[in-house]
């Protein structure tokens, strides 16, 4: 049997970066020149690790250097690795210093946008160490990159059963959908309320699930009827503003279009659709969260914060 030694020696994180840029660049000639390193020294790098693993990473077949399926699922689960370790040398640093080196957000696209940069704003405002990043996701990819040490916190997540022990989470509010359509579209003069059968046949809007293990979560669809895909709810808006498909908006985001009439607000049989959504954030019992984490925990603790970010009207 083979050592594991070599391949602890051969896969490192500067290994898969290696990996990464003839993927991107679809040679090694060109991966090479981009690093500025000589090309039989990239490729002896990468032999190596084929050697190590005894597979190979790309087919050369071709012209253009394209990833095999085992280097395809390698290059995935080993920046995946690489992400959990800058998590915990992103821990390490905050138990040192109280304040994160990096606090990063997870916002769920139903949350208003221009809340979320107001307190973006706000905090800035205090001048601190932190640096924050936000990632835009959608339904469980939310919870999800919280939980898989990509996000800190986490806004507007959907709590299905129990979450783990090292997760708390707090109540945000519920949303209110309404199901629109532009008024050029088919079901604008349509007789309401609309059944299933009279949605059928048109075109749904649906927001992808960020999820990026399993299954995703899809809601208000029916099996058989056309779905046009986008990644997130403002993608969602523009795509039922241009009649491109129908579907259910948090109310926010579409009143305003209502209003002004470049949005058709329809009534549909079956209970009125709400959504209740949480906050969470990762625990850190010993160290205690950081003081990043600690400010925007306060802010998500007062009411008016937590309306706002479900609520916020935009202007249409």
């Amino acid at each position: 049997m083979a050592s594991s030694h070599p391949v602890r020696n051969t896969l490192t994180p500067e290994t898969l970066g290696l990996i990464d840029a003839v993927h991107r660049t679809g040679s090694m000639a060109a991966a090479a020149r981009e690093l500025g390193v000589v090309p039989s020294a990239l490729t002896y790098r990468i032999r190596l690790v084929e050697d190590a693993l005894d597979v190979l990473l790309f087919d050369r077949s071709s012209r253009q250097a394209r990833l095999t399926q085992a280097g395809a699922e390698l290059l995935r689960e080993g920046n995946r690795l690489v992400g959990e370790l800058d998590a915990v040398a992103h821990r390490v640093k905050r138990i040192a210093s109280g304040w994160e080196p990096q606090l990063t957000l997870a916002i769920d696209s139903v949350i208003s946008r221009n809340t979320v940069m107001e307190l973006c704003a706000s905090f800035f405002a205090l001048a601190p160490p932190t640096r924050l990043k936000i990632r835009h996701e959608a339904l469980l990819g939310t919870l999800e990159a919280l939980t898989s040490g990509q996000a800190d916190l986490a806004i507007g997540v959907t709590i299905e059963g129990s979450l783990n022990r090292s997760v708390q989470s707090k109540p945000l509010g519920t949303v209110r959908f309404v199901y629109a359509v532009a008024p050029h579209h088919p079901l604008a003069s349509a007789d309401e309320p609309l059944s299933d059968a009279m949605l059928m046949p048109h075109r749904a809007v649906a927001v992808a699930d960020s999820v990026q293990r399993g299954t995703g979560l899809t809601v208000g669809l029916m099996g058989g009827q056309d779905i046009f895909t986008v990644p997130g709810m403002q993608e969602k808006l523009d795509a039922q503003l241009r009649g491109l498909g129908c579907g259910f908006l948090p109310e926010y985001l579409a009143r305003p279009y209502i209003t002004s009439g470049r949005l058709v607000e329809k009534r549909v049989q079956g209970a009125e659709r709400r959504v209740a959504l949480s906050y969470a954030w990762r625990s850190a019992a010993r160290a205690g969260e950081g003081r990043a984490l600690q400010w925007w925990l306060r802010q998500l603790g007062h009411a008016t914060t937590r309306k706002a970010l479900l609520d916020r009207p935009q202007a249409a």
